[in-house]
């Protein structure tokens, strides 16, 4: 081995990477003014976080970001939910293609305003799984941010996966100023005790918690239309109050909710007239009243 050829080797590699520091810095700076000056034009972000998976969040997300567009909102959707991005099957956007324009990507319009991104456009295979580190899944939320066309919304809704990882502690970070997070439970207590790490997370970083939604809060019978208590009933709203957090409404299982979903139709705005659509749109009202920022052009 010539020691003198690898001393002189390390040597020329510290310089390239003394050389390599100003354009990483400058890359940095140029992604960090793009992020703020497309958050700047967005009026409110809202988080929406669970405790724990299958108490159907992603399904709140979307009918509540739908509720806002019926109520002539602007409204975005960003599925940040990498290992389980469901907003394409709710919305059947499946097989949709992302164009890019002039300054960036350009997100899927739908119905009633509503703009929708999610890491599924990205996948190419649906059933692939998605095995990335924390810091890879940081770049893709600050690009996602950052590079999607959003323009002038009056609110930014941001799914996320279940816990309180990576993703939601990343957006808490890149967007400071983020109105809060509505936190999405079942009514039975093995959701309830996550539910509080979630609630206790936001507290942690400083999120305003908007409030609880209580999902799956009884089923409607399709026949009687009476209410049969599946997994309980109250269990949120009573958490909410000793955790000292706004309670935002209770949905109920209901079976138009599960077809309308497989079917990827949104359900508010396909059933507007049923009892579970109301409970969204009065679960959106104390959302809607937040004062509003100026958004900068």
């Amino acid at each position: 081995m010539d020691c003198k050829k690898q001393h002189t080797s390390g040597k020329r590699q510290k310089n390239n990477k003394g050389q390599n520091a100003p354009d990483e810095k400058l890359r940095t700076f140029i992604e960090d003014m793009a992020l703020k000056d497309r958050m700047a034009r967005i009026k409110h972000k809202i988080m929406v976080l669970s405790g724990k998976g299958g108490v159907g969040k992603s399904t709140v997300a979307v009918n509540i970001a739908i509720a806002m567009g019926l109520e002539g909102k602007q409204v975005g959707i960003l599925d940040a939910d990498f290992h389980g991005p469901s907003i394409p099957t709710l919305l059947h956007l499946h097989g949709k293609f992302l164009k890019a324009g002039k300054n960036g990507i350009d997100p899927i319009d739908f119905v009633e305003g509503v703009k929708v991104m999610s890491i599924g456009f990205f996948m190419a295979q649906e059933d692939r799984a998605v095995i990335w580190r924390g810091p890879m899944k940081i770049g893709v939320i600050k690009q996602l941010l950052a590079e999607v066309n959003w323009g002038d919304l009056d609110f930014l809704v941001i799914d996320f996966p279940p816990g309180t990882g990576d993703e939601p502690l990343s957006v808490a970070q890149l967007i400071p100023d983020s109105d809060g997070a509505v936190i999405v439970t079942t009514p039975q207590d093995l959701s309830l005790v996550d539910v509080r790490k979630s609630i206790d997370f936001c507290r942690q970083l400083k999120i305003p918690v908007l409030g609880v939604i209580e999902n799956m809060s009884g089923l409607v019978c399709p026949h009687c239309g009476g209410v049969i208590d599946v997994f309980k009933r109250g269990g949120g709203e009573k958490m909410a109050a000793e955790m000292g957090v706004p309670f935002l409404g209770s949905i109920p299982v209901e079976p138009l909710i599960v077809e309308a979903s497989d079917n990827g139709e949104p359900f508010v705005y396909h059933y507007g007239k049923t009892a579970a659509a109301s409970a969204f749109s009065d679960a959106i009202k104390p959302i809607l009243l937040l004062k509003n920022r100026k958004v900068s052009h």
